[in-house]
């Protein structure tokens, strides 16, 4: 899946830079650029269409290791970010650094969890309580839309008229979606078929609880700051 992503991405990129460069090749405006933002730390090429509009395409990336607790539940959690920007920069102003920039995410950001309970014998788990032997181990993700749309402004123009090395700035929203949120008990299917349909509804119960707190994920705010070059 991963590779797939990458694969959409660049190619989303390529054509996208391809085409603005080869249509405007008389500009001859080209940046590259490194970013830090909630998105991760990646890099980003920038190509000048027109004074007042500038093509990106990049890459961010970033993985955190953390832990969390939910119905006397501790999760141990893994948030992996990876996302492939292509953007669309329009300069209302002239000679004017902001900028507002819509554009499309090839968003590749998930978590993937493993939940142990809190007490040695038993887990409580959308309101019952199993034996550790009747659930093993917990293990589950969060993962979100692919392709997002996203709207944002901001400051900077790395193929400007006085450009060399320049400093942009982003704020904007990925709209990923409602997160999906998958959770499964490793010894379920070694259970009487009554116990594996109640242990299924109380991990049904669970998600809907682990849902309630993801949520506002769908929502994902965009801060960032970088520095770009101008060939």
């Amino acid at each position: 899946m991963k590779n797939r992503m990458f694969q959409r991405a660049l190619c989303a990129g390529m054509i996208t830079l391809g085409c603005a460069s080869t249509a405007f090749a008389d500009s001859g405006n080209i940046a590259v650029g490194a970013k830090a933002s909630t998105l991760g730390f990646g890099g980003e090429v920038t190509v000048g269409i027109s004074p007042s509009f500038n093509a990106r395409a990049g890459y961010n990336g970033y993985n955190y290791n953390g832990s969390t607790s939910q119905n006397q539940i501790n999760y141990d959690y893994k948030l992996s970010l990876g996302s492939f920007p292509v953007l669309l920069d329009w300069y209302p102003f002239e000679h004017s650094g902001f900028r507002l920039s819509p554009g499309v995410i090839f968003n590749n950001n998930k978590v993937s969890t493993t939940g142990t309970s809190s007490q040695v014998l038993f887990y409580t788990i959308g309101g019952a309580t199993y034996s550790t032997t009747q659930i093993g181990s917990l293990t589950g993700t969060v993962d979100f839309n692919k392709t997002v749309p996203y709207a944002g402004l901001g400051w900077g123009n790395a193929v400007g008229k006085d450009s060399g090395l320049s400093f942009v700035f982003d704020l904007g929203v990925m709209f990923q979606g409602t997160p999906k949120v998958a959770l499964n008990a490793s010894n379920l299917q070694n259970n009487p078929p009554i116990v594996q349909s109640a242990i299924q509804s109380s991990i049904d119960k669970e998600i809907a609880d682990l849902k309630d707190k993801t949520d506002k994920f769908k929502y994902y705010p965009v801060v960032s700051i970088g520095l770009a070059y101008k060939f």
